[in-house]
């Protein structure tokens, strides 16, 4: 009976697994597609960026009000002095990060995108050895190496290959680098209390999207004003389907932060980042297949010798958590009932610090 009993909760929890694996592709996938789809004919991906921003604040809210209404706890909410010093850095290397990244998709592929963006664990690494969140470790340089080739070898001779594009999306993965850097730096802080993912994207969202602001202005303002699709639209049936079009990203995004959540509150974050390399192989697949992405064998090779790169990284980190003689918390981070956001879960002290810190980690390779 015992035995019969493990077993079924065996199967429930691989099951589980699976059910959340596909959740998270389904939104990361699909915000990749449709943010490609959407700006072959909406030529205004900065100021699609701060609309999805808008919805992200939104969806917080309403899960901030949700959750407070469960469980009759007061969310947390900054200062002033704290939101402006501590959460603005952070915040306005997200906005380029993404803003970047969207702007890419007028240049580039699918495919030249998804492998970019891939390196944005070489630029993590970088800088979390510069702010000494990493010990140089000749592991840690092989890491490095490996990306770094494996990047090249996906961009040398590529029939489809866009010097601006490609510009702009590595831009974005540098950028990512400190992004992701800053913000590990800030949940760090337990003073602040921004632990739970939903009250970082509420507190996130509004200075990112003041910090977008100048750039879309400049580059897109005067144009968007003029056109037919927003400001100056002749036909109502057009502008509700473009309106509708954006607001549909802005729910993808928003799912896409709440379905890696719910992955790493009830598996780990290891599962998280190996989902992610899979799911960087389905992209490549799907955008050779779906839209005619041409991807050499060198393509390839570069591409696995990237992966290879990732895989190791992650490898490394799973060899330390589980060298350590003993608990070792990041600053800040540990058993925390902020942790919880809509569901219920209880697990192990041990494993919240692992999965906080890969948590964030994992998702600088979206």
């Amino acid at each position: 009976m015992g035995r019969w009993a493990l077993d079924v909760a065996f199967v429930w929890r691989a099951v589980l697994t699976l059910g959340l694996v596909l959740l998270y592709y389904c939104f990361s996938i699909g915000i990749t597609f449709y943010n490609k789809w959407l700006t072959k004919s909406f030529h205004f991906p900065l100021f699609m960026t701060m609309l999805h921003l808008a919805v992200i604040f939104l969806f917080s809210a309403l899960s901030r009000a949700l959750v407070q209404c469960s469980s009759h706890r007061a969310r947390v909410v900054l200062s002033w002095t704290d939101y402006l010093r501590r959460v603005a850095p952070t915040a306005l290397a997200t906005a380029l990060d993404v803003g970047l990244s969207n702007w890419s998709f007028l240049y580039i592929t699918v495919s030249l995108y998804t492998m970019t963006k891939s390196s944005a664990v070489l630029f993590i690494l970088i800088f979390s050895l510069i702010f000494k969140l990493e010990e140089l470790r000749a592991a840690l340089v092989l890491v490095v190496v490996l990306i770094a080739g494996g990047l090249f070898m996906f961009t040398y001779k590529s029939t489809q290959f866009n010097a601006e594009g490609f510009a702009l999306v590595l831009g974005a993965s540098f950028i990512g680098g400190i992004r992701w850097t800053l913000t590990q730096m800030l949940l760090q802080k337990a003073e602040l209390g921004l632990q739970n993912p939903i009250d970082t994207m509420f507190h996130l969202q509004p200075l990112m999207f003041l910090g977008l602001f100048p750039l879309f202005a400049v580059f897109e303002g005067l144009h968007l004003s003029t056109s037919e699709k927003i400001f100056r639209f002749q036909d109502t049936g057009l502008l509700l389907r473009v309106l509708g079009s954006l607001f549909l990203g802005g729910i993808l995004a928003f799912g896409l932060g709440f379905s890696e959540f719910l992955l790493v509150s009830r598996t780990s974050s290891l599962t998280l980042s190996i989902a992610g390399i899979f799911k960087e192989v389905c992209t490549l697949l799907l955008a050779a297949h779906l839209l005619g992405d041409q991807i050499s064998l060198l393509n390839w090779l570069g591409f696995a010798l990237c992966l290879s790169g990732i895989s190791l990284h992650i490898a490394l980190k799973a060899l330390h958590s589980r060298g350590d003689s003993g608990p070792k918390p990041l600053k800040g981070l540990g058993s925390n009932p902020d942790l919880e956001l809509l569901l219920r879960t209880s697990q192990p002290e041990e494993k919240d610090n692992e999965e906080e810190e890969g948590y964030f980690v994992a998702q600088g390779q979206q």
